[in-house]
């Protein structure tokens, strides 16, 4: 699975690093200590962060899904489909 954070040039310095550490599954504990700022600065960050409207898209592939063989199957189907509505006209 990839990660894209969209939005993040609205975001101050301190505020990437944050969202970064975060969307990595880092604890706001772990984030503290990783930026030696204290949990409730951590928390503020992230909330002002929030604020400004970063978003988080998740690209997953297919096959980590489980629907590549099913995805084929379907595209297959479509193409017979296709080729059935032209042989019609």
């Amino acid at each position: 699975m990839h990660v894209e954070i969209r939005g993040l040039e609205r975001l101050s310095f301190r505020e990437r690093q944050a969202v970064i550490l975060k969307e990595s599954g880092n604890s706001i504990e772990k984030i503290a200590r990783i930026l030696k700022i204290s949990t409730s600065s951590v928390s503020t960050i992230l909330a002002r962060a929030k604020t400004k409207g970063y978003q988080i898209i998740a690209i997953i592939p297919e096959n980590e899904l489980g629907l590549e063989e099913t995805l084929t199957e379907e595209r297959i189907s479509d193409e017979s489909s296709s080729q059935e509505q032209e042989e019609d006209d």
